[in-house]
């Protein structure tokens, strides 16, 4: 466990027979007061894989408490680092002691960021040997952009029993021009913290410019390296053979960096309130990093105020009054989050009209739909990858069993807005993404409990 001060151990992350009950508001918008946003998931996991590039203790701050977290953190500690949370709660990683170059493979295979290991791993230590990653269940997610970058930078690399073992030159990685066929933004940062201990210039083209890229490539340039183009499709990396280092504040110690706040739990929490929120403020947010939903729920009628770090959502005025609904089409950053493609679906159950939900990231993350059918929406899925939705319909409280990360926060989104009880299992999926949730949802009205046999 690597929660050892400030917070008490999370102790349940994961419980695999944890699960959910939650009594439902029947359609009521009576939520009230407000819900804080965490430090963002996905920023967090490839600033501590950027540990392994420093010549001393990383300190970040703003790290939530789940599940992919104390996964990261317990891979690190196996390749031999030392993780710890100090007296602010701040996590600190010393990579220095490190010497393994395996990863371990039934804690890889638990998510899929630990892919993201390879890159600080074979950039230092010349070699690295992973298994096939794993993570949530949502349809064919392949690896072959990364190992292609690799090879462009001089590496070697063979499979055998979906475990693949990469080598570098002798000399080291070299700098390469990389086209990404597609964007991919943990291919981009596995790519973007090999190339700043690689010799020579590195070109990421067609890279993501996610928020979570953007503050990746911060952190390693305020720590050192050379590094510009960041939040642009074409990223330019000079390598260099010094390990980073965090500059020392004056008369104090070497500085922290804060992860930004998770914009996809700000958005869940904009589409929780516009459901079934009277009025409820979300704090310490990004309200910037998700534009074009914010965009979305206004042209349907929702009552969102954006300031510089919080958003406010108010139920209508007019009781009874529906939202209009909106297509959605997932793309990479700016456009809409995938991750945010589950809990919209659920707002265009209660939004009036018929809108179409197309998934173009991943393969079968439509798969949810069958049970919010169950529930009592009207859907239609077409095939994998698009499906439309009619509405309003009321739903009814039932039995879920969450598949994946995000639709399990839609399932308890769903929850929340029906009429009667709905338990939801497989609790731990949905602490892989979100701290404590349960706690954060009842002190603004929901009717939630955790159960743990």
């Amino acid at each position: 466990m690597i929660y050892k001060a400030a917070r008490e151990p999370y102790n349940t992350i994961p419980m695999a027979d944890d699960f959910f009950i939650v009594q439902g508001l029947g359609g009521k918008r009576s939520l009230s007061g407000e819900l804080p946003v965490r430090g963002s998931k996905n920023a967090a996991l490839p600033a501590m894989a950027s540990s392994l590039l420093f010549d001393g203790p990383l300190t970040l701050s703003n790290i939530p408490l789940i599940g992919d977290v104390e996964v990261m953190g317990e891979m690190l500690e196996e390749l031999g680092a030392e993780v710890k949370r100090n007296s602010n709660g701040d996590l600190v990683i010393d990579a220095q002691p490190v010497r393994a170059t395996s990863l371990p493979r039934e804690l890889a295979k638990q998510m899929r960021a630990s892919v993201i290991l390879a890159g600080p791993l074979l950039a230092r230590f010349g070699e690295i040997a992973f298994p096939h990653p794993g993570g949530c269940v949502i349809g064919a997610r392949p690896i072959d952009l990364f190992l292609e970058g690799f090879q462009k930078m001089g590496a070697e690399y063979e499979e055998a029993d979906s475990v693949y073992r990469l080598r570098a030159p002798k000399t080291g990685l070299r700098g390469a021009d990389i086209f990404f066929r597609q964007p991919t933004v943990t291919g981009t940062e596995t790519l973007l913290l090999a190339a700043t201990r690689a010799h020579g210039k590195t070109l990421l083209r067609n890279a993501a410019m996610e928020p979570e890229v953007v503050f990746l490539a911060e952190l390693l340039r305020a720590s050192g390296a050379h590094i510009k183009g960041e939040g642009t499709p074409t990223i330019e990396i000079i390598g260099t053979e010094k390990l980073l280092r965090l500059p020392a504040q004056a008369g104090a110690p070497r500085k922290s960096i804060a992860v930004i706040p998770d914009r996809i739990e700000t958005g869940s929490f904009l589409i929780l309130g516009a459901l079934a929120g009277k009025d409820i403020s979300i704090t310490h947010c990004e309200p910037e990093h998700i534009r074009i939903l914010i965009e979305l729920l206004r042209t349907a009628g929702v009552n969102v105020e954006a300031g510089k770090d919080s958003l406010l959502v108010r139920a209508p005025i007019k009781k009874g009054t529906a939202y209009k609904s909106f297509g959605i089409k997932t793309h990479e950053y700016p456009g809409f989050p995938t991750d945010l493609q589950a809990p919209a679906t659920v707002f265009l159950t209660q939004a009036h009209g018929e809108a179409l939900v197309h998934e173009t990231i991943f393969d079968g993350r439509l798969a949810y739909t069958k049970d919010l059918v169950a529930m009592g929406a009207d859907i239609a899925l077409w095939d994998a990858h698009r499906a439309s939705v009619k509405g309003p319909t009321p739903l009814r409280g039932r039995e879920l069993h969450g598949p994946d990360l995000r639709a399990g926060l839609a399932y308890l989104i769903a929850a929340i807005v029906a009429r009667g009880k709905s338990v939801i299992y497989n609790a731990q999926l949905i602490d892989r993404g979100y701290e404590r949730i349960e706690e954060r949802l009842k002190k603004i009205g929901v009717m939630i409990e955790r159960v743990s046999n």
